[in-house]
């Protein structure tokens, strides 16, 4: 996860420097294509070992979703500055939560409910509504939250039904697919230094989507979410250092309430797997 969060934040940097010069679904239907390259060995693997047929309906829905959440994404990266994206980013595990109690039968309990409040505390003192104007990049990236929360929850339900890089080559298929008629609706031809930089982004986002991937295979999500928190901090130190973006202390005030929130959640979500799942003697047979 500590992998992931650097290169994520390596992503968010390299859009940050290209900016909106191209519309955003052609920026993310571009990174995408580039990253069907990269997994070719692993569609040649499963030429010869096909997957079983009810798992291609959870990959569907995961691109489908995902192929959305990653094109608000770009559009706000263009438009407000890296540490901002980075925070209201953080809602999304608050979703997450919300999206458990829903769909997966999993009790929305009185702390869970607490921290969920919390988390919206957090990022109502970022967009600061009736003294700021809300800007359309903070609305796109608050609309990315339900979609990455679909895709984040269906990760974590194929990890023991896939493995990590047959989970991302679907996730790459799916999304270019999705992203091509949108790319093609407001096409832009891209110069060769942009089809470089986005080619990086591809390298970055594949890499750090299979160490997540093997991460939540390795460990509750209670246990890897809030290392995710380290993205908040290289994200400020880059958005200083290489674009001279201003320290704005609301984004650090909301996003700590955010990222103390979701601890909490996950804190509290360890504490009652420790409580309920007996230790590994007491299931062996004597």
């Amino acid at each position: 996860m500590v992998v992931s969060t650097l290169m994520f934040v390596s992503v968010t940097g390299i859009v940050r420097y290209l900016g909106s010069d191209l519309p955003a679904p052609e920026s993310a239907f571009i990174r995408y294509a580039f990253g069907l390259l990269l997994m070719l060995p692993a569609y040649w693997a499963m030429l010869r070992n096909p997957l079983p047929r009810d798992l291609w309906g959870a990959f569907t829905l995961r691109g489908f979703a995902h192929a959305f959440g990653v094109s608000l994404w770009f559009f706000a990266m263009a438009r407000i500055p890296i540490a901002e994206v980075t925070a209201i980013g953080y809602i999304t595990p608050i979703f997450i939560t919300i999206g458990a109690a829903l769909f997966l039968g999993e009790k929305l309990r009185l702390p869970r409910i607490l921290g969920v409040l919390a988390g919206l505390l957090g990022a109502l003192v970022i967009l600061r509504p009736g003294f700021e104007d809300i800007s359309i990049g903070q609305f796109a990236m608050l609309a990315t939250a339900p979609f990455f929360t679909i895709s984040y929850l269906m990760t974590k339900s194929l990890t023991g039904r896939a493995d990590s890089q047959t989970i991302v080559a679907m996730l790459t298929l799916f999304c270019t697919l999705f992203l091509l008629p949108m790319a093609l609706w407001d096409w832009v031809t891209p110069s060769l230094r942009e089809l470089g930089w986005l080619f990086a982004t591809a390298v970055c986002a594949t890499f750090g989507h299979y160490a997540m991937t093997r991460a939540l295979a390795a460990a509750p999500i209670s246990v890897t979410q809030p290392i995710t928190f380290l993205q908040l901090v290289w994200a400020t130190i880059l958005g200083i250092a290489a674009f001279g973006e201003p320290l704005d202390p609301w984004v650090l005030i909301g996003g700590t309430i955010i990222v103390a929130a979701a601890s909490y959640i996950s804190h509290r979500e360890t504490r009652a797997r420790r409580t309920i799942t007996p230790p590994a003697s007491a299931t062996k047979l004597q």
